[in-house]
């Protein structure tokens, strides 16, 4: 099977890395064959394998570490959230609110909920498992205007069920 995708021209270094070795890891971690040419990305491989390698691609293409982003290459899921129907100068409050001063209300979403968070161009992007859902709540709530100490609480309260169910 083979699959086509584009990424932007300024994130193809860090898919490809210095001589080729994050592609060459990526490669190996997917069992697939990746071509880069311009902003092109070709992948070759079995199916199920290909969907997994354009998957790290694609994550790579919306800002995230080949490293952060090969979590895609085993059992997480990338969701993007698009924030391209925002004027310019409410998508930037968006992105400040969801980055938080210093990057600390990012990093307070991705340790309560395991993910993994990046704000490139007009997306929101996150990996992971089981924390995906509540990560894109609290994401949507900061979108929606909700106070940021309302939703730490519901991070917080996320996390007490989940504890309190076993998991």
């Amino acid at each position: 099977m083979k699959a086509d995708l584009k990424i932007p021209e300024d994130r193809i270094g860090a898919l490809v890395g210095e001589k080729r070795r994050e592609l060459n890891r990526l490669e190996r971690e997917t069992h697939v064959k990746i071509r880069v040419k311009d902003n092109d990305v070709f992948i070759e491989g079995e199916a199920e394998n290909v969907w997994k390698a354009r998957d790290v691609v694609r994550a790579v293409g919306r800002g995230f570490s080949p490293v952060r982003a090969v979590r895609l290459a085993k059992d997480s899921s990338l969701e993007i959230i698009d924030l391209s129907n925002l004027s310019d100068s409410r998508m930037k409050a968006v992105r400040a609110r969801i980055i938080g001063r210093g990057g600390r209300t990012r990093e307070l979403i991705e340790e309560f909920t395991g993910v993994y968070i990046s704000v490139y161009g007009k997306t929101v992007s996150v990996i992971g498992d089981t924390g995906v859902a509540a990560a894109l709540e609290a994401i949507e709530m900061l979108i929606k205007g909700v106070r940021h100490g309302v939703v730490y609480e519901y991070l917080e309260d996320w996390i007490k069920t989940r504890k309190a169910i076993g998991d």
